[in-house]
């Protein structure tokens, strides 16, 4: 890329605002890197995720903020971009492994497809995404073969690429429970009350207490000891 000096220490974090984007981002900055956080708005059914993604980034005074806009709506096909119910549960017990209706197809593949063209442009070799596979949602994108794969594909998709910059995806979190997750976070000195995770949070915010997110989320900060700074709706 013409013009462009490729910096081993930018990296690209893909930040929804959410609990586990948020630890990465505070990560990433503790490795080293000057980082750039990209969010989406992809047509989710709220805009509270965007609001604490800005405080976020503001907070951990990353180098640069980009939203992008695309529209998911137009496929439809989950409970985020569609006009289907967020399944509710009354503890983090009845979250399955199977793929629930929460999962947004081909989410982050897309994603990663953006950070992928921000990191050549910015001359950059790393991208951090908050997947786990351990506590999360049965979502087959969160998975360390998936994550393989795509870098795989990314160093013969990209001018980079086939220059030999090698562009390498991070995923430290992909082996970490939510407890575990929750204390990295804290001791990275990461402030959660700025963050937001629930699928179906009300008008002010307030998250449900009851979606997946939600649980898995209350859950790892009960194991982890701690309480979630954020004040959830009367049940």
């Amino acid at each position: 890329m013409d013009g462009i000096a490729y910096m081993s220490r930018k990296a690209v974090v893909l930040l929804s605002g959410g609990l586990d984007s948020t630890t990465v981002l505070a990560h990433a900055k503790a490795e080293g890197y000057e980082t750039f956080a990209l969010s989406f708005r992809y047509g989710q059914r709220h805009v509270i995720e965007l609001e604490a993604a800005r405080r976020v980034a503001a907070a951990q005074v990353v180098a640069g903020h980009v939203v992008c806009d695309i529209d998911l709506r137009l496929f439809g096909g989950s409970a985020l971009t569609a006009d289907v119910q967020v399944p509710k549960h009354a503890s983090a017990g009845e979250v399955t492994e199977d793929i629930p209706i929460t999962y947004v197809p081909a989410r982050n593949t897309v994603f990663l497809s953006f950070a992928l063209a921000y990191a050549e442009v910015l001359g950059a070799s790393d991208i951090f995404i908050g997947v786990s596979a351990v506590d999360y949602s049965g979502y087959p994108d969160c998975r360390p073969e998936y994550i393989a794969a795509y870098e795989a594909m990314a160093n013969l998709a990209t001018r980079a690429g086939v220059e030999g910059k090698k562009l390498t995806i991070h995923t430290p979190l992909i082996n970490l429970t939510k407890a575990e997750t929750v204390e990295l976070g804290l001791s990275l000195g990461v402030d959660y009350s700025l963050t937001s995770s629930c699928y179906d949070p009300d008008d002010t915010g307030a998250p449900c207490g009851h979606c997946d997110s939600c649980l898995l989320r209350l859950r790892g900060f009960k194991e982890a000891g701690t309480s979630d700074p954020l004040v959830y709706q009367a049940s």
